[in-house]
């Protein structure tokens, strides 16, 4: 493949001095060329606007869609589940590299002059190659901010809208498009308001908790307080049963589950198989097991299907805020 060789650091240090090694709001007003911007604590230099980028992951595929940016989109990898409906179109005009993890040399034979990934794991010599290693190669390489520490990590702080918001930011101005960053942050932050004005109007009582589980019957996944669910649910001022467990997908016993009791429960439906993936799957073992199907919740079907996207911190967390305020408000009548 051609190699672009790695910026000179003479030239990296000026391009600070002209674009800052930020992400503040003030950053992302910045040049369409030339960007240098700190990322997961270190430097994302790009010297050109992206032609022929790679996405690891569908929500960073999705993320370039949304942007405007498919033909730019030089492979793409990692899928879970089909394409968001809106961005159909636009994804078929994308080369798909794999649809699972790709090997570094598939990613290299597409001559990318960009790499984004939205996990830490998949910059790891185990999944695709570290970042250092794309250096190594001068492809530059973008981790979404709501990932930089590994998935078991305990995080200081949870993950916020603020931290999407600033991806989106963030990739738009490497890619010489702010503008379109900023509108679509706006309308993100539009629906959200919108659910959470609904949501507002509601007579919920203080406490009204919800459990989101992701997969497994019989030791489930359940949400914990530093991913998308536990950011839907502080955006709506519900209270998620297991926000004081500080991790992303803690393993829990049902026993646990039912001592929290949780007004709702909140289904991942995946597309892989296996006990407790499908909604379906969970609704099965849910109506079936004799402990668990006298949670309250099972009792009057209070639970809630949800696509595996939504329930990973990307854009589609705020499908999954509206597809909660609607739920939140079918519950409790209001108009």
């Amino acid at each position: 493949m051609s190699r672009r060789a790695r910026l000179p650091l003479a030239c990296l240090a000026s391009l600070m001095v002209l674009t800052g090694c930020g992400s503040t709001a003030a950053d992302h007003r910045g040049a369409p060329a030339g960007v240098v911007l700190d990322n997961c604590g270190r430097q994302t230099a790009v010297e050109q606007p992206p032609r022929r980028a790679v996405s690891l992951n569908q929500g960073s595929t999705e993320l370039l869609l949304a942007l405007g940016l498919a033909d730019r989109i030089a492979g793409s990898a990692t899928w879970t589940e089909p394409v968001r409906a809106d961005l159909a179109e636009a994804n078929a005009r994308v080369p798909r590299l794999a649809d699972g993890t790709p090997s570094l040399e598939s990613v290299l034979t597409v001559e990318p002059d960009f790499v984004i990934g939205l996990y830490h794991a998949m910059f790891t010599d185990e999944r695709v190659a570290t970042r250092d290693r794309f250096q190594e190669l001068g492809v530059p390489t973008y981790l979404s901010p709501t990932s930089c520490l590994p998935e078991s990590a305990v995080l200081d702080k949870p993950v916020e809208l603020a931290d999407i918001y600033r991806e989106v930011l963030d990739v738009a101005r490497i890619f010489g498009v702010p503008e379109r960053g900023d509108a679509l942050v706006a309308r993100l932050r539009e629906r959200v308001a919108r659910a959470q004005e609904r949501v507002a109007a509601l007579k919920l009582q203080a406490d009204f908790s919800a459990v989101f589980w992701f997969g497994q019957t019989e030791s489930p996944y359940m949400a914990g307080s530093t991913g998308s669910p536990a950011i839907m649910a502080r955006a709506l001022g519900i209270r998620n049963a297991y926000a004081d467990v500080a991790s992303l997908w803690p393993q829990v016993s049902w026993e646990d589950v039912l001592r929290r009791d949780p007004d709702l429960i909140v289904l991942a439906d995946l597309t892989r198989e296996g006990p407790g993936q499908s909604m379906k799957s969970k609704v099965d073992f849910l109506t079936a097991d004799p402990a668990v199907r006298q949670l309250g919740a099972v009792q009057a079907t209070r639970w809630l299907p949800m696509r595996g996207t939504e329930l990973n911190i990307t854009i589609s967390t705020v499908d999954g805020i509206e597809k909660l305020a609607d739920t939140l408000v079918r519950l409790h009548g209001a108009p």
